[in-house]
């Protein structure tokens, strides 16, 4: 059979010109001569070159189908009782070869003093090799700040208000920083409630980032700092949101993918991630001077201190939406960030209930039991269960009303993450896992209320 190469293959019919003296095969080629066979010449063979004694020759007969084969375990080798029981240790790591572990296992069940060795090192490599998992464990980067800081603290320390955002966007941009081009342009749907209906609005990772960098911006410029959109928005405000709808999260980012010329893609991490470290050296340096300060947010406002919050709250709802999209699992915040986003929910949902009332969203019929500012009035007590969990009074008549345990007319009981997915927009208010008594239509409305504090 003629190879390609120039090579001619032997088929074994000539034992003595297909063997060397050491029995290895020889194949014919242009190379040098090996001693004792021959020189070139018309009346000679072309020049042979050895094969390795293992090498398999190509027979011309088929090859066996692998059922064939059948399942032939290891032969088991003749050992003697000393080398079994050295091989006792690697046996332990699983670092004997088929054979030699066949005749190890053999042996240990003939052999009660190997048996009972072979068990305690089995034991001790379990000790050693304790099954963990690839991925940083999420509370790593908060433990070791907090070891350096202990050993150094900072001269201008983060606020505790601001805490909760520098860890959101430092974990999100964790999550970002090995993802390649398929990660960016995946496919994420945001989510949220609008007049009791849910909505929701298709963009992509990168997408995103730029939504959260959009609605940054208001914080970014209510400091004072540079709004790195502002070019962008002021043309994208020309468009259908105008000039009043384009002051508000929802206006911003559409203004700003309107006038983008292309989607987002990766590009758009770095002036995200630039604007949010800003921000906590901005809030850093002004201290609790600024926590007064007013964040407009189109048709409302909040506090700075609740405007941080909101933030970090919306980072990691987004970073969840993500995560999703990217099959990737992401941990909720620290239990003393969330409980912080539980109480700012839990404080809004008055102002929310007002709202729905003069929407016409609330029962209809009821009437509420307007009371003077201050006073106290008919309360939900709204349970939050888990480690960021506590309890709060919700006055369902007035915002200006006090919630009092002695008006309450019902209870509703949740999980942490529940509500805060409740709250964003993930969660329909009808399926919220929550344990509840009293008044059922206070109860709806409130969770009603809580999931119309979400938007995009």
């Amino acid at each position: 059979m003629s190879g390609t190469g120039g090579f001619e293959a032997h088929d074994g019919h000539d034992e003595d010109a297909g063997r060397d003296e050491y029995g290895g095969a020889w194949v014919t080629g242009s190379g040098d001569v090996p001693p004792g066979v021959g020189g070139p010449g018309p009346d000679r063979s072309p020049p042979r070159i050895p094969l390795p004694r293992a090498s398999v020759e190509d027979s011309g007969r088929p090859l066996p189908d692998l059922t064939d084969l059948g399942n032939r375990a290891p032969v088991p080798l003749d050992l003697s009782h000393d080398v079994l029981k050295s091989l006792l240790g690697a046996w332990a790591l699983a670092a004997c070869s088929a054979a030699e572990t066949a005749a190890v296992e053999e042996h240990l069940g003939s052999c009660g003093s190997c048996a009972e060795e072979a068990l305690r090192l089995r034991e001790a490599v379990g000790l050693l090799h304790q099954p963990e998992s690839l991925d940083l464990d999420p509370a790593l980067r908060t433990r070791v700040l907090e070891s350096c800081l202990d050993r150094r603290p900072p001269r201008i320390p983060v606020p505790e208000w601001a805490a909760a955002y520098d860890a959101e966007t430092a974990r999100l941009d964790a999550l970002l920083q090995d993802f390649g081009d398929a990660e960016w342009h995946a496919p994420v749907r945001l989510r949220w409630f609008e007049a009791d209906a849910a909505t929701s609005r298709r963009t992509t990772v990168a997408g995103v980032i730029a939504h959260l960098l959009s609605v940054d911006g208001l914080v970014a410029v209510a400091l004072g700092l540079e709004d790195p959109l502002a070019e962008l928005v002021q043309e994208g405000a020309k468009g259908e949101a105008g000039e009043q709808g384009a002051a508000g999260p929802a206006g911003r980012t559409e203004a700003f993918w309107r006038a983008s010329h292309f989607p987002p893609t990766r590009s758009v991490r770095g002036p995200w991630r630039e604007q949010s470290h800003s921000l906590v050296r901005t809030v850093s340096f002004t201290g609790s001077t600024a926590g007064g300060l007013a964040v407009p947010y189109g048709d409302f406002e909040l506090h700075l201190h609740d405007a941080m919050l909101d933030r970090a709250f919306e980072c990691w709802v987004h970073a969840e939406d993500i995560a999703e999209a990217v099959d990737y699992p992401y941990e909720p915040p620290a239990p003393r960030h969330l409980n912080r986003m539980i109480d700012l929910a839990a404080r809004m949902l008055p102002v929310a209930l007002a709202e729905r009332r003069r929407a016409g969203l609330s029962a209809p019929g009821r009437t509420p039991h307007l009371v003077p500012a201050g006073t106290p009035g008919r309360s939900l007590r709204l349970e939050i269960e888990g480690a960021a969990g506590g309890e709060w009074l919700i006055p369902l008549d007035s915002p200006a009303a006090v919630g009092s345990a002695d008006f309450e007319v019902a209870h509703v009981a949740l999980d942490g993450v529940e509500f805060c997915r409740l709250a964003a927009g993930h969660v329909p208010p009808e399926e919220a896992a929550a344990g509840q008594v009293g008044d059922r239509e206070a109860i709806k409305d409130v969770l009603f209320a809580a999931a119309g504090l979400s938007r995009m």
